[in-house]
């Protein structure tokens, strides 16, 4: 695990200096209203504790994809009515990241004040790492703090160029994922299970081919399971399937077994003749029982039965993705019963139970179970990178050299 500075490593008191802070704004937005505010949430302990020890802090985030062009409905301020309700303080918003009207606006902040510096991507240089660009934007700065792991996989100016040119700290946010993942996969206890649901191999074939030299217990759901059980010779019907990544799935399945980790497929499933909530041909049946002119859309009861007496023989899970077709009823059955005993196990203390990815995060708050895990990230491509074995740019750049 790469060490890394935090913030209990600058002084107690920062009266003056100024705190360059990468924090994700990149907000889910309906109607111009934020939706979600869970990343504002995960970096406020830190935008805060820098305010209170005196500094002044300057948030940088992206909003969008604009391309190096300055688009009007990508300011980042659209996000700062939810950003002042979360920290509960005024927030002053500057709409350039560099030169004199930033130099102005710190000015006219006081010690413990907070701004929004405007989207770091309407800036070309941002996502071509452009060093003058790292460079002009520290300009500003006294020392500059990640607290985006959402963003960590990017290698952009803001993310990676800047703890180049400035003394760089891990924010409390990025330390607790960092500390989280390291329990997970970097030095974990064994044995450990991992969950890869979702709806294409394709997507994720790097993590289960880096997964099964890492896992114990490998369980495979969702529609790529079914691309698994076609590669195994079931007849999968109308399923969502890649047919074409028989042998990749085949390939993972040998090097799963030359590893010693036991891959779970589903023996029981729920099919339907239609994808609709409750649809009327619903049944449950063998996965060798799947007729023509029907689809596998969730793991049955008995294999998830199964899973749950597996986890309860692990001490470490690792969770991306769900088993079914969550989002719609009685499909999310699977993942929530599944949810609930690694929950369960990790309340005992049995188990260490690191979840991530956007869809994750939605089935595990629609189990109701998010809290009970010992961690849950927000990340999707930053934390399935993660589980690919990647080094993480904006990680590796707060390593000291």
């Amino acid at each position: 695990m790469t060490s890394f500075k935090t913030l209990d490593d600058l002084p107690a008191d920062l009266t003056g200096k100024v705190a360059l802070v990468r924090v994700d704004l990149n907000l889910p937005m309906a109607d111009g209203v934020v939706t979600d505010d869970t990343r504002v949430r995960a970096s406020a302990p830190t935008i805060l504790e820098l305010a209170d020890k005196g500094a002044k802090v300057l948030l940088l985030a992206h909003f969008g994809r604009p391309k190096g062009e300055k688009v009007s409905t990508m300011s980042v301020s659209m996000t700062i009515d939810a950003v002042q309700h979360v920290l509960g303080r005024e927030v002053m918003f500057v709409p350039e990241i560099a030169g004199p009207v930033v130099v102005q606006s710190l000015g006219i902040l006081r010690p413990g004040d907070i701004a929004m510096l405007e989207n770091t991507r309407f800036w070309k240089g941002e996502e071509a790492n452009d060093p003058e660009l790292a460079k002009a934007i520290a300009a500003n700065g006294d020392f500059y703090v990640n607290d985006a792991f959402s963003a960590a996989h990017r290698a952009h100016a803001s993310t990676e160029g800047l703890a180049h040119v400035l003394p760089a700290f891990a924010g409390r946010a990025m330390e607790a994922e960092l500390t989280a993942l390291e329990k997970a996969l970097g030095n974990p206890e064994r044995p450990i299970a991992a969950v890869v649901g979702g709806a294409k191999v394709s997507s994720k074939l790097d993590v289960l081919s880096h997964l099964v030299a890492k896992v114990d217990h490998l369980i495979i759901g969702g529609g790529m399971a079914n691309t698994f059980l076609a590669a195994r010779g079931v007849n999968v019907g109308k399923s969502l399937c890649e047919h074409d990544l028989a042998a990749t799935a085949e390939a993972i399945l040998d090097a799963a077994d030359k590893a010693g980790c036991t891959v779970h497929l589903p023996y029981d499933v729920v099919v339907a003749k239609e994808f609709a909530a409750n649809p009327a041909s619903l049944r449950t049946c063998n996965v060798h029982e799947v007729a023509a002119d029907e689809m596998i859309l969730d793991i049955g009861p008995q294999a998830t039965e199964a899973l749950a007496d597996v986890l309860k023989t692990c001490r470490t899970l690792v969770w991306n993705g769900p088993l079914g077709a969550f989002e719609t009823p009685p499909f999310d059955t699977a993942t929530v019963a599944l949810a609930r005993s690694a929950a369960a196990l990790t309340s005992e203390g049995a188990l260490v139970s690191v979840a991530g990815g956007g869809d994750t995060v939605a089935a595990l708050n629609h189990a109701g179970v998010a809290a009970q895990f010992s961690y849950v990230s927000t990340a999707g491509g930053a934390f399935l990178e993660w589980m690919e074995g990647k080094e993480l740019p904006g990680v590796k750049a707060l390593s000291p050299a």
